[in-house]
């Protein structure tokens, strides 16, 4: 069924890429914009997946509105070649949601070198590296949006996270002086926590609910909502920002009782 029609146009005409995109958030972001009018490169590792889903994306809108490109966020030069495919295919590149990332426990006695050092590659280098790749591009546009999707574990310490932490700790630090940088071509910047939400990443997590003051986890549409407004004309005046989306988990010690 061709349901174009039936979308919404709070992005329409804008071209976002998106790393890690072939499954959970970076999906569900992408069907999202899609449904709200925007192209969508879909960059990932996981070939197969990734083509199933700008596949379901371009039957549902009824148009060639997504693309496949293989990206290893490591390989600067594979986000070259993303940020090219986005402008030979749409015109132009409006968007880059950094969303590729992985999880790897342990302390800075307990964790392993090989472990440390593919986190920060992956998870802090590979943004730097999405963002270098794609401004050029975003500087020929007037108006422009880059988010980096960094965790909670980005604004308040975990035990047992060493290289998790420090990575997305790092993306605030990139995604604040980037605001600054880039403010002149017209280039948003603003960096996303995620809290407990389910994902594929942190679906074998062991973990309880009764530090979030709503009491629940949350969706990945949750995100997908909060991303499209970032990408959005709607928040033209937000850049340097960093948004917590964690059902109140940050806001304090909700575990600590009255006396």
């Amino acid at each position: 069924m061709n349901t174009a029609s039936q979308t919404m146009s709070r992005v329409a005409g804008k071209v976002v890429l998106i790393s890690g995109a072939a499954q959970g958030m970076g999906a569900s972001h992408a069907r999202t914009l899609a449904q709200e009018g925007a192209k969508v490169v879909i960059g990932d590792i996981q070939r197969q997946a990734s083509l199933n889903l700008a596949t379901e994306i371009n039957k549902e809108q009824g148009s060639e509105v997504a693309v496949f490109c293989e990206l290893d966020v490591t390989d600067f030069a594979a986000w070259e070649e993303a940020a090219q495919l986005a402008t030979d295919t749409f015109g132009k590149l409006d968007g880059l949601i950094n969303n590729a990332g992985i999880f790897t426990p342990g302390n800075a006695e307990n964790a392993t070198i090989e472990d440390w050092r593919r986190t920060i590659e992956i998870d802090l280098t590979g943004s730097y590296l999405g963002m270098k790749a794609v401004i050029p591009h975003m500087r020929k546009q007037s108006h422009s949006s880059i988010v980096n999707v960094s965790s909670i574990a980005g604004l308040t310490g975990f035990r047992d996270r060493a290289a998790y932490s420090a990575a997305k700790w790092g993306i605030l630090g990139l995604t604040k002086t980037s605001a600054m940088d880039f403010a002149a071509d017209g280039i948003r910047v603003n960096a996303i926590h995620p809290g407990s939400i389910e994902t594929p990443l942190n679906a074998n997590l062991e973990r309880g609910f009764g530090q979030i003051p709503l009491g629940y986890p949350g969706n990945v549409t949750d995100v997908s909502s909060l991303i499209l407004f970032l990408i959005s004309d709607e928040s033209r005046y937000i850049t340097g920002a960093s948004i917590a989306i964690d059902g109140g988990e940050t806001a304090g010690n909700y575990l600590r009782q009255s006396s």
